[in-house]
This record gives structure tokens, C-alpha cells and sequence, in this order.
């Protein structure tokens, strides 16, 4: 039996949303102790596990809950890296009806970005947040829909001012998921954009879901001087850095960045975004982490080691 923290750390589920899972949709229904502490049997894991691949997979949480309380989707157990394959053998119709639904939340959120309506932008955003935790909804939602604001406004769709309004609102709910994960006593992981570069939102996410590992993460924000990077590198005596490039006009700035860091003896330097690649690390050494954000957040966090 497990507590609810190892619970949480066995499923990828936060312990908060395990708890809003059991209170509204009754998926789970753990043992309780004497003093009234829930405990978790494997069994139960693996439905957390399961609930959590159905939501990655573009389900909401309360379609999930009633397939497998229903018994219309199976409960696997999980495999070696605690997941679940279960998305995977969902029928055709149900993966339709998910990726329909995922289309119509990023259309939503496009729309109010459109209406230039904050009431309608928030209520869009809400509706994405409430799809699942953070880390189920980042790269299947969240990230798809500031693109989908990006693809409106190349198409004239979206003004200039009403796509910032957007990204504004969505930049105000990432700073809330990474203060919410707690501020560390000393950072161990410094994540930021290079000079001259200012599209943060996925970075920003970035910093999140590794703050929310439990990894000391210092957000420097955008457009970052080489000075400045190497100033609270050297300040702070972090032990890793991570540099965001977003287009290839970052590359530049990034390249700099990245040698004034290797010149402090920075032990990992890794960098991030859809413009980062191997033209970027002409010497073994240099981290380039995948373009999704849970999956480059573990990748850090298994770096940095138990003292992150």
C-alpha cells in the first residue's frame, strides 16, 4: 500500500488531482488508515496510470472516468516506465471522438482569442486546464493552441495585438503553474532565451514541469544578455542551464550563451525548442532535448540527479 505522495510519484498523477479525481468522477477509492490518511494498492495505481494515458491521449477527465468505470476501456498494468498502453486499444470511434474534442478545445481557444474577449479567452483556457493535470494537458493542448494562435495570424485571421492579448493570458497561467510548484532554496537548473530572443511561452512551460519534479528551477525569462547568463551562473553555481531556441534567428545568441557557459565550466548545458539542433553543438557535450516538454523536463530532471 501506498501513500498518496507515492501514489503520485508512481503514477505521474499530482496528488492534488488524485484527490479532485476520487471527489468527483469516484475512479479511485482508496483504503484509509486509523487517522484517516489514504492509501493506494497497485491496482489503483494502475487506474491512475490509465486515467492519465487517456487524457494524453485527448480525452477529458470525465470521459476517461466513465469509460473505465463503465468497464469500456481496459485497465492495464503498467510497463517497465510506468505507463499505460491502454490509449492504444481504445476503438476507432473512441480515438475519433478524442481527437475531435482536442480540435474543438484548440478552436475554442482560437476564437475567443479572435473575439478579443478576455471573459471568453479564460473560460477557453479554463476549459484546457481542466482537461487533466499539467502535465497531461502541456504538449497535447496548451502548446498545440498558442500555435494554433501563431497559424491565425499568418493566415489574417488574428491581429497582432489580439494574438499577444492571447499569449498574455496564457503566459499569466504558466507563471501560476511555476510559482505554484514551489520557489527552491537555492536553483540548481537555470532555463531562459538568449539576447534578442522573445518567444517564451514554451519555455516558460518548461520551467514549470520541471519545477514540478522537484528540481530547483531560476526562470530567467526572454531575451537574456550573455552577461546576464553568466553572471547568475556564476552567482548561483547552478548545475545545469538550459537555453530556449525558438527560430533560427536565436541561434546565434544561443551559440554565445552556450560558450560563455562551457568557459564557466557549467557542468550540463542543454538546450531546448523548435529551432535547436545539431548545428548548435559542434563539440560532444551539449544536450539537445526534445521538442516535447514533459519528455525534455524528465530528461533534465534524471541529469541533475536526486540533488536537483
Amino acid at each position: 500500500m501506498y501513500t498518496i505522495k507515492e501514489a503520485s510519484a508512481r503514477s505521474g498523477v499530482g496528488a492534488p488531482l488524485i484527490r479532485a479525481w476520487e471527489r468527483r468522477y469516484g475512479v479511485v477509492r482508496p483504503a484509509r488508515t486509523t487517522s484517516g490518511y489514504r492509501l493506494y494498492d497497485d491496482a489503483t495505481i494502475d487506474v491512475l496510470v490509465t486515467m492519465r494515458a487517456l487524457i494524453e491521449s485527448g480525452w477529458t477527465a470525465s470521459q476517461a472516468a466513465r469509460a473505465i468505470s463503465a468497464g469500456e476501456v481496459p485497465v492495464e498494468a503498467r510497463d517497465a516506465e510506468g505507463r499505460s498502453r491502454a490509449a492504444e486499444s481504445l476503438p476507432e470511434a473512441a480515438r475519433s471522438a478524442a481527437t475531435e474534442h482536442r480540435a474543438r478545445t484548440i478552436a475554442r481557444f482560437v476564437a475567443a482569442a479572435q473575439s478579443t474577449s478576455p471573459a471568453d479567452t479564460e473560460a477557453a483556457l479554463d476549459a484546457i486546464f481542466a482537461a487533466g493535470s499539467f502535465e497531461a494537458i502541456v504538449d497535447d493542448l496548451l502548446m498545440p493552441a498558442t500555435a494554433a494562435l501563431g497559424d491565425a495570424w499568418a493566415a489574417g485571421t488574428l491581429s497582432v495585438a489580439a494574438e499577444h492579448a492571447a499569449s498574455a493570458a496564457v503566459g499569466r497561467r504558466l507563471a501560476a503553474v511555476y510559482q505554484a510548484a514551489g520557489v527552491p532554496a537555492r536553483p540548481t537548473v537555470l532555463v531562459g532565451l538568449p539576447p534578442g530572443a522573445r518567444h517564451e511561452l514554451g519555455t516558460l512551460a518548461f520551467a514549470a514541469a520541471l519545477r514540478r519534479r522537484g528540481v530547483g528551477v531560476l526562470y530567467l525569462g526572454s531575451d537574456v544578455t550573455v552577461e546576464g547568463w553568466i553572471d547568475v551562473a556564476a552567482r548561483t553555481r547552478a548545475r545545469a542551464a538550459v537555453v530556449a531556441v525558438v527560430v533560427p534567428a536565436d541561434r546565434d545568441g544561443a551559440a554565445a550563451v552556450i560558450a560563455a557557459l562551457r568557459a564557466l565550466a557549467v557542468p550540463i548545458v542543454a538546450v531546448g525548442g523548435a529551432a535547436a539542433g545539431p548545428q548548435l553543438a559542434p563539440t560532444n557535450g551539449l544536450l539537445v532535448l526534445p521538442g516535447n516538454v514533459v519528455e525534455a523536463a524528465a530528461i533534465i530532471a534524471r541529469a541533475v540527479g536526486p540533488r536537483g
